[in-house]
C-alpha cells in the first residue's frame, strides 16, 4: 500500500482488481478545500487511458510488476517462448499478450516482458527493428520520385507501406509502434 503522495510515473496501481500504470500525475492545492491528486492512468492489458482524481493522502494499492529483459526464442504453436537474459529461465507468453507485437518479433530480439505474480502482462519491443522485405511488387521505371508507396510483406508476415524503389530481399528499418518505414539499412 502507498499513499497518493508516493505516486510517480510508471508505478502500477491495483484498482478494482485491475492493473493501471500511472502515465502522469499532478498534486493540486486549491485555495479552498482539500488538496487532491489528478492522475492519468493506462490499463496495463487493454491500453485504455482514463483520468482519475484522488484526495491527497488516500491509500492506493500498488502492484509489483517486474520488467525483465528477455530474448525471443521461438514460436510454440500459437504462443511465444522467451528466455530471461539474467536467469536463463524460459517462459511461454500467450499470443493474446504478445498481440500485434508479433508482427515485428524476430528470433533473438531483445524485449522487455512485464510480469506480475508470475504471469506475463505485456511485452515492449525496441522502438525500431531491422527486418527483411519478404515480398513486394517491383517498382516501375519512373517510380523514383518522392511520395509514392506500395505494400510490402515482411518476413514475419506483417504488411507495411514502403517507398516504390524498394525491392524484395532488402533489409529495412521499421518503427514497431506504428509500422512506419524508417529507411533502408545499408549492408
Amino acid at each position: 500500500m502507498a499513499t497518493t503522495n508516493d505516486l510517480k510515473n510508471g508505478l502500477v496501481l491495483k484498482l478494482d482488481n485491475q492493473l493501471w500504470s500511472v502515465i502522469a500525475f499532478q498534486h493540486v492545492k486549491p485555495g479552498k478545500g482539500g488538496a487532491f491528486v489528478r492522475t492519468t492512468l493506462k490499463h496495463v492489458l487493454t491500453g485504455k487511458v482514463v483520468d482519475k482524481t484522488f484526495n491527497a493522502g488516500t491509500k492506493v494499492e500498488t502492484a509489483t510488476v517486474d520488467r525483465r529483459n528477455m530474448s525471443y526464442l521461438y514460436k510454440e504453436g500459437e504462443d511465444f517462448v522467451f528466455m530471461d537474459l539474467e536467469t536463463y529461465d524460459q517462459i511461454t507468453v500467450l499470443k493474446e499478450v504478445v498481440g500485434d507485437n508479433a508482427n515485428y518479433l524476430l528470433e533473438n530480439t531483445e524485449v522487455q516482458v512485464a510480469v506480475h505474480e508470475g504471469a506475463p502482462l505485456y511485452i515492449e519491443l525496441p522502438t525500431s527493428i531491422e527486418i527483411e522485405v519478404k515480398h513486394t511488387d517491383p517498382g516501375l521505371q519512373g517510380d523514383r520520385s518522392t511520395g509514392g508507396t506500395k505494400p510490402a510483406t515482411l518476413v514475419t508476415g506483417a504488411e507495411i507501406q514502403v517507398p516504390l524503389f524498394l525491392t524484395t530481399g532488402e533489409i529495412i528499418k521499421v518503427d514497431t509502434r506504428d509500422g512506419r518505414y524508417l529507411g533502408r539499412v545499408s549492408s
